[in-house]
C-alpha cells in the first residue's frame, strides 16, 4: 500500500491511481491544495501495484540519444498567435491526428480547473493551446491511452515531465505507437491559489462568471505576455510584472513541495520531444525574432 512519507517526493502523478485494480486510490487535496493518494485501507487487498508502478526514486530509461534542438515557427500565424510560443504544439498534434492518432493534453474545465484529455480531431485542438500555469488533473487518461494504444492507435500524450514520468511507469513497457511530449516546467502552482486567485478577479470586477482566461495573451508582445481573463462586461489584462499570479508563479511562491526537488529537470528526458518558448533566439538567431512566439523543439528519439 503507497505511503507518502515525505511530500517533495510525491509529484501527484496519479500512476498508483490508475494502477489500482480496486480503484481504492483517490487524490485528495491537502491543506495547501496539493494531489496526494489515499488509500481506503478497507478495500485494498495489498497486491503492491501501486508501489510497483510510482515512479518515486526509480530511474526511468531515458531515450540515450544527444537531443537535437530547432526553432520552429507555425506557418499559420493564427494558430501562432493562439499559442504560447510559436505553436509547433498544434503541428506535432495535427500530424498525429492525420494518421488517425489521438491527442491527451491539458484543458480548461468548466470552472476553469485543468484537467487532461484526449481529442480524436483537429477542430478540437484549441482546447490544449496556450499555457495553463496550475497543475492539471490527469484522473483516467492514463487507463485512457494505454486503451488506445492496444487497439493500435496513434497516441500524442503531452504534459509535464513528471506526468510523463507517471505514464511510462504505469504502461511498463514501450510502445511504437507512443509519441510523448513533455516540456521545460517551471513548476505547478497550487490548484487551490489558483481558484482563490479567479475568486478574487470576479469581486475586483463585479462578475459571477468568468467566459475566458488566457496565462500568455501576446496582446504587449510575447516577452511581454499578460493574463487575460475575459468577463461579459469586460475582462482584465495586465503583464506578467503587474498580475499577482503571474508574480507569484515566476518567483517560485506556491509551487508544488516535489518541484523543489525535480528528479525530471535534466537534459536527458524520457519524453520523445520536449517544448519550451525559445527565449535565447534573438541571439542565436536574430533574423527570426519577431517578438511573436518561437518554439523551442528539442527532439530526444529517433521517433520524436
Amino acid at each position: 500500500m503507497i505511503t507518502i512519507v515525505e511530500k517533495q517526493q510525491c509529484s501527484g502523478c496519479h500512476a498508483c491511481l490508475a494502477a489500482c485494480p480496486k480503484n481504492c486510490i483517490q487524490m485528495q487535496a491537502d491543506e495547501e491544495g496539493f494531489w496526494y493518494p489515499s488509500v481506503d485501507v478497507a478495500s485494498c487487498t495489498d497486491c503492491g501495484l501501486c508501489e510497483k508502478v510510482c515512479p518515486i526514486g526509480k530511474t526511468l530509461p531515458t531515450k540515450g540519444e544527444t537531443p537535437t534542438a530547432y526553432a520552429v515557427i507555425n506557418k499559420d500565424e493564427k494558430i501562432r498567435e493562439q499559442s504560447a510560443s510559436g505553436g509547433a504544439f498544434t503541428a506535432l498534434a495535427e500530424y498525429v491526428l492525420s494518421q488517425g492518432g489521438v491527442v491527451f493534453g491539458a484543458a480548461f474545465a468548466d470552472d476553469f480547473s485543468v484537467e487532461h484529455r484526449y481529442v480524436d480531431n483537429k477542430e478540437s485542438l484549441g482546447i490544449f493551446r496556450g499555457s495553463k500555469y496550475v497543475q492539471s488533473r490527469i484522473g483516467d487518461t492514463y487507463r485512457q491511452a494505454e486503451k488506445f494504444l492496444k487497439e493500435g492507435r496513434w497516441v500524442l500524450f503531452t504534459g509535464t515531465p513528471c506526468q510523463i514520468g507517471g505514464l511510462m511507469a504505469y504502461l511498463r513497457k514501450p510502445y511504437e505507437n507512443l509519441l510523448t511530449q513533455d516540456f521545460i516546467c517551471h513548476g505547478v502552482p497550487s490548484p487551490m491559489v489558483w481558484q482563490k486567485y479567479l475568486e478574487f478577479r470576479k469581486s475586483q470586477a463585479q462578475e459571477s462568471a468568468i467566459e475566458a482566461v488566457e496565462f500568455r495573451n501576446k496582446v504587449q508582445g510575447w516577452r511581454r505576455f499578460s493574463m487575460r481573463i475575459k468577463f461579459a462586461r469586460g475582462e482584465y489584462v495586465k503583464t506578467l510584472i503587474e498580475d499577482p499570479m503571474l508574480k507569484v508563479f515566476l518567483k517560485d511562491l506556491c509551487l508544488r513541495p516535489s518541484c523543489h526537488a525535480c528528479a525530471y529537470k535534466t537534459m536527458e528526458r524520457i519524453s520523445d520531444i520536449t517544448l519550451a518558448d525559445f527565449w535565447g533566439v534573438k541571439k542565436v538567431l536574430p533574423e527570426i525574432y519577431d517578438d511573436k512566439g518561437i518554439s523551442l523543439v528539442i527532439i530526444h528519439s529517433k521517433k520524436g
